[in-house]
């Protein structure tokens, strides 16, 4: 490190960007041309190790390559000249979506859409369980004319009063639909005209895991008790429930798990009452847990619906099962429905995961990084608590929410960026190249950071 964050051209630049648009977020700079694998550069010349990697989105690190050389080959093009997809896809497309996400779907889905971005993603499959719950309710019968008219006015019958389900403490992004089943922050709802959906608790173990069994079964069973309650009481005042989505786990909330077992029950709800299981992959997709879909670790009895990605996935889209595929055309579009040029980037990503065996790396380090975690807890017990994790997807609470953003300072100003979620949480998201050795230096950090807190 040869200044402190944010450094001096840092802080010019910042300066200038807050005359043309809010700037209040802006971390630092960055040099993304100098910026190497699990390192980024900023334009004052610092080398952090990242473990934050853009909020949780690049699956390789920084200037991979392989990814180089999957936009030099082909990817220039269509990056040039960006295709509306539902009317002019390039000669490739099918094949780059067979072997970019087809070829890594969750078990059991065939069907794929792609998006731009999480948040339109989640939108538009919010969109297929809609028109899906209503082609049930009409038993195949085609709409009717006042269907089609009063839909133009917003009012039923063609607008029906539907709701999703959603659980405290989510976030499935910040457009006008997302922001009904979004509940982590209430910067992101306030003064935003929204839905009347439900909403459930979300189970808040204690751990470490194997101490507090008793107490997070009975978590994950009035979870569950309050989501089949909040589903009648919606359906039985007239506001049908028709799916459910919940984050395998909770990441902008906080970083909360759930176990297997919640899972498979919470799935076994939506089947008893009619709901689509919508589960957002977002942050989880793609490997940081050790497994392609964090869903994988459950051993569900059936596919999900509906499974919506990002991210890591350098695109945006959702999986799902043939029946959510819409009968009509035009109820799932806009003019680019992604962009070509990054599934040709996933699919080098793709072949880099498989080569280079990284999840095998993510299950080798994973546990490693786990247990350091753990151990700072056991030194730091002022500073640290709650260490979990699955893969190198970890997160370690502060005692209080401002010790939390002093550490996230100090681990900068040492070189470690690392992100926060929740009110209380430090959340890993490393890339999928991350090892033992860079594990090793963020715990270094982030012992030496909890000195200056003792």
């Amino acid at each position: 490190m040869k200044t402190t964050l944010p450094g001096p051209q840092s802080k010019k630049l910042i300066q200038q960007l807050d005359k043309i648009q809010t700037a209040g977020t802006v971390t630092f700079f960055v040099d993304y041309e100098k910026s190497v694998g699990n390192y980024l550069a900023d334009v004052d010349d610092n080398m952090i190790l990242d473990i934050y990697m853009q909020i949780s989105s690049l699956p390789l690190g920084y200037n991979h390559p392989a990814l180089y050389r999957a936009v030099q080959d082909t990817g220039l093009t269509t990056l040039i000249n960006r295709p509306a997809l539902g009317f002019f896809p390039p000669k490739d497309f099918v094949s780059k979506l067979h072997t970019a996400l087809l070829s890594v779907a969750p078990p059991g889905m065939t069907q794929v859409q792609t998006m731009g971005c999480g948040s339109c993603s989640n939108e538009n499959a919010y969109k297929a369980i809609f028109a899906w719950y209503m082609r049930k309710q009409r038993g195949g019968a085609p709409t009717t004319p006042e269907e089609m008219e009063t839909c133009m006015v917003n009012k039923g019958p063609g607008c029906p009063p539907l709701t999703l389900l959603s659980f405290e403490g989510a976030f499935h992004g910040r457009t006008m639909g997302t922001l009904a089943t979004t509940r982590s922050k209430p910067v992101h709802k306030l003064d935003i005209p929204t839905f009347d959906w439900p909403v459930a608790p979300f189970p808040r173990y204690r751990y470490p895991l194997e101490e507090n069994v008793a107490y997070n079964k009975e978590q994950d069973q009035t979870c569950l008790d309050a989501v089949r309650r909040a589903i009648r009481d919606y359906n039985g005042r007239g506001k049908p429930v028709a799916g459910v989505i919940v984050e395998p786990i909770q990441a902008e909330g906080g970083d909360h798990h759930a176990s297997g077992d919640f899972f498979r029950k919470l799935q076994a709800i939506t089947k008893e009452e009619g709901c689509a299981l919508l589960l957002d992959e977002v942050q989880t997709g793609c490997g940081a847990t050790g497994r392609m879909w964090a869903h994988e670790h459950w051993n569900l009895p059936e596919a999900p619906d509906i499974v919506t990605f990002s991210k890591k996935m350098l695109t945006g889209g959702y999986f799902y099962r043939d029946e959510f595929r819409p009968t009509e055309l035009y109820r799932i579009f806009n003019t680019w429905l992604g962009d070509p040029s990054r599934l040709q980037m996933l699919e080098a990503t793709m072949n880099i995961i498989r080569e280079d065996r990284l999840l095998d790396l993510v299950n080798a380090v994973g546990p490693k990084l786990q247990k350091g975690l753990f151990e700072l807890t056991q030194r730091h017990p002022k500073v640290y608590n709650n260490a979990r994790g699955v893969g190198t997807f970890c997160a370690i609470n502060a005692a209080n929410n401002e010790l939390r953003d002093k550490i996230v300072d100090a681990a900068k100003n040492l070189g470690l960026e690392i992100g926060s979620c929740g009110p209380l949480t430090l959340r890993f998201r490393p890339a999928l190249i991350f090892e033992e050795k860079h594990a090793q230096v963020a715990l270094d950090i982030l012992d030496e950071t909890a000195k200056q807190f003792a």
